[in-house]
């Protein structure tokens, strides 16, 4: 991100001293790297929390994902067991239709040809 050679660095701490005395020059690093630190320590805190909330958004999605898998698991059983009920009725009425017929023989169903014309 930043490209600060050494020359750079040297030419800064040059004009720190210069600015800012020897004596003052130890006390004013040490309050730089503290809040530095802070920074790093918030920096961390906040990615983290962000990680967190990311990872939260992949569990509730997990989750949702779920329960609609559970549901179409349900339909489709209840399909099944539609399915199985209409097969049963449909049998039942087979049945019910050849005893009927059985039971009852109707007579010979009508020929093919057509009756003559006038």
């Amino acid at each position: 991100m930043f490209d600060i050679s050494f020359a750079e660095l040297f030419l800064i701490s040059v004009i720190a001293l210069l600015i800012l005395g020897p004596q003052r020059l130890p006390e004013v690093l040490r309050t730089i790297g503290l809040w530095m630190g802070r920074m790093r320590r918030v920096y961390n805190n906040v990615r983290q929390e962000i990680d967190r909330e990311v990872g939260m958004d992949d569990i509730r999605r997990q989750l949702h994902n779920e329960q609609i898998t559970a549901e179409l698991k349900q339909v489709e059983a209840e399909a099944k067991a539609l399915k199985r009920d209409i097969s049963s009725s449909v049998s039942d009425a087979a049945r019910e239709g050849e005893a009927e017929i059985k039971d009852n023989p109707s007579p010979k169903p009508p020929s093919d040809q057509k009756p003559a014309s006038e």
